[in-house]
């Protein structure tokens, strides 16, 4: 196939506005699923052997009833509060009609005229603080559809000979969230998207809803852009990229295919609606199947279930319980520590601000929490093919802080006391005290060994009393070296000059 042409991004910017819209699809992380006691495999069970995690609801089998989850309602309203949206007082789920293999029903119970949630608003703060309001749409309730594992060289259905099918995830909770088109993007319209989707995993997690990892599939995106001639009102036709599974690529995809549907444009060649697909090896995205109009899926009214109306008193409950925003709490946080936008930026880019926060929290001062988990924990846990947090806890970095902080440890002794925790030998305090570890403290021991040291650098000795006092770090040393690194650094210093003038 030939690779197709694309415009340059900013001539493409010159002649064309982009606009986008986003899907994003959130499962839920409840214990079972949207309208089934199966459990749910969103969380622990994600990795069970296929096909070992449905029932007859899920299948669609013939005399099964749906009965809808409490729990999902609940988390589906806290999730819609967090967007800023209305909740409805009355909705109600519809039947989507598709033959699919991955479709055990042909249909999926969604909500189509009646969401749970609508006419929302959420802020997005780019890297550089940009701040961004992405309007809202709807976010509205349905079950998910099964997997489908593609058999061939490339993984994709293209070229595939055969496909596989895995029904564990059919009928797992979602809330699906649908932007207004969102203007104003520019040059930034690729970042912007990435970083709206970036918050909405954000938001999902601080509220405790799902896990909202994207690589195991709990948080996906489909991505609509569209272009129009500078000065025109009319959307241009869009086409939606499904499925994109990671940040970075949904900004790359996002912006391939302004460059795409701009140099097209140019030739006069007329945008297809189209579902396409993102592929990650070459950068491109390909053509998919013409994308179908809400009409095509013959929606109506799902005849098992009766409509949803949650009272005031459960909104306003749920509502007073809400956490707070993960784009006002970081920007607390980064005044409160009074970190630089890089250095604050690489703890969330290291998944580390929980971690970081809950051990300034246990007692720790910023930097030094800052200094252990994208330090010495990172290295590490990348060593090991770890997250930092599987190292070790805010409580225990907290202690290993404190132990510095009043001289039991220096940084040197430190590394080793860590060490000592990450092999299970207990708490902080427990490692210093089995190895041995503290800082030696008697003054007596510590001029003995200040002593030898001037004795066998009589030349060093000589310019200290001469006023050269930056020669006293060559006796540091020794002494540091004689004492195993078990020294206050600065008592030693404090020592040998009063040594020095006796």
């Amino acid at each position: 196939m030939a690779k197709p042409e694309l415009m340059d991004f900013d001539a493409a910017l010159e002649k064309y506005e982009p606009v986008i819209g986003l899907e994003v699809h959130v499962e839920l992380s409840t214990k079972t699923k949207m309208f089934s006691p199966t459990p749910n495999p969103s969380g622990d069970e994600h990795d069970a052997e296929p096909n070992t995690q449905i029932g007859p609801v899920d299948l669609g089998l013939p005399g099964t009833l749906p009965v809808v989850n409490e729990e999902a309602v609940r988390y589906s309203i806290q999730l819609g509060l967090a967007l800023g949206c209305s909740i409805a007082e009355e909705s109600s789920f519809a039947r989507k009609n598709y033959y699919y293999p991955d479709s055990p029903r042909n249909y999926q119970i969604s909500q189509y005229d009646d969401p749970i949630a609508f006419e929302g608003e959420v802020e997005v703060e780019l890297e550089d603080g940009t701040v961004f309001q992405v309007p809202i749409e709807r976010a509205h309730m349905e079950d998910d559809a099964g997997k489908l594992t593609h058999m061939g060289s490339t993984g994709r259905i293209q070229g595939a000979s055969s496909s596989l099918v895995d029904y564990n995830r059919a009928g797992v909770p979602l809330v699906e969230i649908v932007t207004k088109p969102i203007f104003g993007g520019e040059a930034r319209t690729p970042e912007l998207a990435a970083a709206y989707v970036s918050t909405i995993r954000d938001i999902a997690r601080s509220l405790g809803v799902s896990y909202a990892r994207m690589e195991r599939g709990n948080l996906r995106c489909d991505a609509n852009v569209s272009l129009r001639p500078r000065g025109a009102e009319k959307l241009g036709t869009r086409t939606e990229t499904k499925n994109i599974n990671s940040f970075r690529s949904i900004e790359r995809a996002v912006r391939y295919e302004i460059q795409r549907q701009a140099a097209l444009l140019e030739k006069g060649t007329p945008i297809t609606q189209e579902t396409r697909h993102w592929h990650e090896d070459t950068g491109r995205t390909s053509s998919g199947r013409p994308k179908s109009d809400a009409d095509d899926y013959r929606y109506f009214p799902e005849p098992d279930l009766m409509p949803l109306r949650p009272s005031r008193e459960l909104v306003e409950e749920l509502r007073a319980a809400l956490p707070e925003q993960p784009v006002l709490r970081r920007r607390r946080l980064r005044g409160e520590w009074e970190f630089s936008g890089q250095v604050f930026q690489d703890i969330v880019n290291g998944g580390l601000l929980d971690a970081v926060d809950e051990t300034v929290k246990a007692g720790a001062m910023p930097q030094g929490a800052r200094k252990w988990w994208l330090g010495e924990l990172s290295r590490l846990a990348n060593e090991q093919g770890v997250h930092p947090t599987a190292l070790a806890t805010p409580q225990q970095v907290a202690e290993l802080e404190a132990l510095i902080a009043d001289g039991t440890v220096n940084d040197k002794l430190a590394r080793q006391v860590l060490e000592g925790v990450l092999a299970g030998e207990g708490s902080p305090r427990e490692v210093v005290d089995a190895r041995g570890l503290a800082v030696v403290s008697d003054d007596g021991a510590l001029i003995s060994a200040i002593d030898e040291a001037l004795a066998a650098q009589p030349d060093v000795l000589a310019k200290i009393q001469d006023g050269k006092v930056q020669a006293a770090g060559a006796v540091i040393g020794a002494v540091m070296k004689a004492m195993g690194g078990q020294a206050d650094a600065k008592r030693v210093r404090e020592l040998i000059l009063e040594r020095a003038q006796v």
